[in-house]
């Protein structure tokens, strides 16, 4: 059975975790940050982890990436790590790429960034994710990345993704209205047992 998640960051403003959670929200996606460096730290992370974890809510992590080598995805995975490294959560940790930097790179590029983040989440024990649009998936990822680490995928506009069908979670809209929440909230379709499959292998500190 389906998940409903949001994503959220600091463009949501300050959240009450107790309505979103009341409203029937299973899940959140939370920014950490983005970039290389620690000053690009989200304002809201610190008291999004901490709202989910005071009702209940269990949660990922997204970094929003603005990486054109691996060796720069290495930094940024070197930043999130550090962010993140008080935090349990029951959904992967998701590189964020689609950034406008990214798109006229070459798939061969842009997969080896992608795996360069990856590689570095999933050998300090967490469960990888990555998150892009849905045609980024087709024309600058190689199709073997949603089949090594778990696809995000968006496309809204009542459509389901055409290009990535390997896919665990989809974004199907950016203009929600979730108690608690003001403005618009993206919301997400989750088809597998994140929390599940992440206790049993024993990932993300659990």
């Amino acid at each position: 059975m389906e998940k409903m998640l949001i994503d959220v960051s600091h463009h949501n403003g300050v959240i009450d975790w107790a309505k979103v959670k009341a409203s029937g929200i299973d899940g959140a996606i939370i920014r950490a940050g983005y970039g290389k460096v620690l000053s690009q730290k989200d304002k809201c992370f610190d008291a999004n982890i901490k709202g989910c974890e005071a009702v209940g809510m269990p949660y990922g992590i997204y970094w929003y990436s603005y990486a054109k080598t691996p060796a720069d995805a290495r930094k940024e995975a070197a930043v999130c790590l550090k962010i993140i490294k008080n935090c349990k959560p029951l959904y992967p940790i998701y590189f964020d790429i689609e950034d406008g930097c990214q798109i006229p790179l070459t798939k061969e590029l842009c997969t080896e960034i992608t795996k360069a983040f990856c590689g570095c989440i999933e050998a300090a024990g967490y469960f990888a994710g990555v998150y892009s649009f849905d045609s980024f998936f087709a024309t600058n990822l190689e199709k073997t990345i949603p089949e090594t680490y778990s696809a995000w995928v968006a496309r809204v506009g009542g459509q389901k993704p055409a290009h990535c069908k390997n896919y665990a979670v989809h974004q199907y809209s950016w203009e929600e209205k979730v108690p608690g929440i003001t403005g618009d909230v993206d919301m997400n379709f989750c088809y597998k047992d994140f929390p599940g499959v992440i206790r049993k292998a024993h990932l993300n500190g659990y």
